[in-house]
């Protein structure tokens, strides 16, 4: 208990909670804190009236006053006592709706009764008028706060959020909010970010409406929030999403708190987590880095959380829109009307008021924006490259049948380590179907799986063995594809008709895996006559003649 009082104020505060007062008036009539009138009554077993219980002390009516010859005496209004047991101090449902306004009669005053102010009775909410709107929003589940953003901007409603707050609360009862630690932080040094539910929008493609994502970032300092909408979500539209949101501020923070989602951290770990390697490298081309919470620790976030909450409940519930843009311009509305303007419940500031202070804090923005790429892991092939949108790139000797971590974008591809992350290679982005491959990365000899790999052919038919030799010989590691495609033919057709193409192949000169694969589409059973074959061998001479100048390409 806060304060001890003496047993006369405490015997006051137990007397006036027994006659129905409120801590309000409690506090007014004897000078002692809600507080602590609120712990002594509820040790006493005395209900405190809740907030929503207005109500005055309903007084005695003035004296009626009879004149009896001629001369009316002017009626003295008694004042009454809030001790005196005798007095009824209940507050009347009648004063709700007719405050301010003399109490009607049923017979007309006249000049032997007086009406006193005393009599005067309170007046009617001013929400009255708009119970059906009021009701309309409580059953989408939009707060109070929303439903009186809602009245002022559609029916020009001029009451106070107070008491549109008192209405809703007597329309539903109250709710007691849970105590949270409030974490202070310095201006310019914390951001928040999380996704939340959106709205309901019409799929462009599909044209059905679908639930779309809510990403927030809000500042520890002055809890300003820029809110995003989304279709879906991805590491890339994870780290875009930040870019934006930094744009939007003007300035990136030096710490960005998030959850464990999938799209920012790929091993939750307090002590080392691993992060998604495109979202760290955004934010460190910001300046910032990442600190993922605990594992079901919300708490720690909370500033971002109850941005969330707030955007869900207040601007976005129950509403509809048709295409993402009609969304996002009536989230930026609300947000420039209504959230930056508000006075923010732990700080007791405006926002918008403490978001210019710290906004010369947040870090300079960089002059270009991110290069986005793309990443993954590939298997360096029995030809020493590593395949990235059909395009082929070579990695250092010893890597063949080991796992390469690739990083691509727009202009390079580069081969990282997968446990260091140090820089193997680095090719410039090459057509479909191209080799990049540097000249010092050949191998001297061959390699011992290639060596398995002719034996292989030699062992499915003598022709497909000299055929799959020189190939080999001719192309070299980049051969090593054909022949791996003539082994396949031979599953697919039989050696038989395999080795009797490939034969047909070395009798033309024409030591090519199309050459074979296009004789067996035409002919898988039967030898091709000389007019079939004549066509066939133009093509593959056009064909050779473009493996040579691609070769000159790879060399170069």
């Amino acid at each position: 208990m806060a304060n001890v009082l003496n047993e006369e104020k405490k015997q006051q505060v137990l007397v006036l909670g027994r006659l129905g007062w409120s801590l309000r008036r409690i506090q007014q009539a004897t000078r002692i804190r809600r507080e602590t009138a609120s712990a002594y009554l509820k040790a006493a077993g005395i209900a405190v009236r809740p907030p929503s219980g207005w109500g005055r002390c309903e007084p005695k009516p003035a004296n009626e006053v009879i004149t009896d010859s001629g001369a009316a005496k002017s009626a003295i209004p008694v004042i009454p006592d809030p001790l005196d047991p005798n007095v009824n101090c209940n507050p009347n449902p009648e004063n709700l709706s007719t405050r301010g306004k003399a109490k009607p009669t049923s017979k007309p005053a006249n000049e032997k009764e007086v009406i006193t102010d005393s009599e005067v009775i309170p007046g009617a909410s001013a929400c009255e008028p708009y119970q059906e709107a009021i009701d309309l929003g409580l059953s989408r589940g939009r707060n109070a706060m929303a439903i009186w953003q809602d009245l002022v901007s559609e029916y020009g409603f001029a009451s106070s959020y107070q008491s549109v707050q008192r209405y809703v609360r007597k329309r539903r009862g109250t709710q007691t909010p849970e105590a949270r630690v409030v974490i202070v932080t310095a201006a310019g040094q914390e951001a928040q970010v999380d996704y939340g539910t959106g709205p309901m929008v019409r799929d462009p493609e599909s044209r059905k409406y679908r639930r779309t994502r809510l990403f927030v970032m809000t500042l520890g300092c002055s809890r300003k929030s820029v809110r995003l909408l989304t279709f879906r979500s991805s590491s890339r539209i994870w780290a875009e999403l930040h870019e934006r949101a930094f744009r939007r501020l003007g300035g990136a923070t030096r710490i960005v708190v998030l959850d464990n989602l999938r799209e920012g951290v790929l091993v939750p770990d307090i002590y080392d987590p691993t992060l998604n390697p495109l979202y760290r490298d955004v934010l460190a081309h910001y300046g910032a880095v990442a600190m993922p919470c605990r594992i079901q620790d919300p708490d720690r976030k909370g500033k971002v959380e109850s941005g969330v909450g707030h955007a869900q409940k207040t601007p976005l519930k129950g509403l509809r829109f048709e295409t993402l843009e009609e969304a996002q311009a009536h989230l930026d509305h609300w947000e420039q009307r209504w959230a930056d303007t508000r006075i923010h419940g732990t700080t007791k500031r405006q926002v918008a008021a403490m978001f210019a202070e710290e906004k010369p804090t947040l870090l300079p923005l960089p002059l270009e924006p991110f290069r986005y790429y793309q990443y993954g892991e590939r298997i360096v092939h029995l030809d020493g490259c590593v395949e990235v949108e059909a395009a082929y790139y070579g990695a250092p000797p010893g890597w063949i049948g080991r796992v390469l971590r690739v990083q691509w974008d727009e202009l390079y591809v580069r081969l990282l380590d997968p446990k260091t992350g140090q820089l193997l290679r680095e090719h410039v982005r090459q057509k479909r179907g191209w080799y990049r491959i540097k000249e010092d990365d050949h191998p001297k000899r061959t390699p011992l799986r290639t060596s398995q790999l002719l034996w292989r052919a030699g062992r499915a038919g003598s022709h497909i063995g000299a055929l799959c030799d020189a190939i080999h010989h001719q192309q070299g590691e980049v051969g090593v594809r054909r022949i791996l495609g003539v082994l396949s033919l031979a599953k697919k057709y039989g050696t038989a008709a395999v080795d009797e193409a490939c034969a047909a192949a070395l009798d033309m000169g024409v030591q090519e895996y199309r050459f074979v694969r296009r004789y067996l589409e035409r002919c898988p059973q039967a030898p091709l006559s000389l007019q079939q074959v004549d066509p066939l061998i133009r093509e593959l001479v056009q064909y050779r003649d473009f493996i040579n100048y691609r070769t000159k390409e790879i060399e170069e």
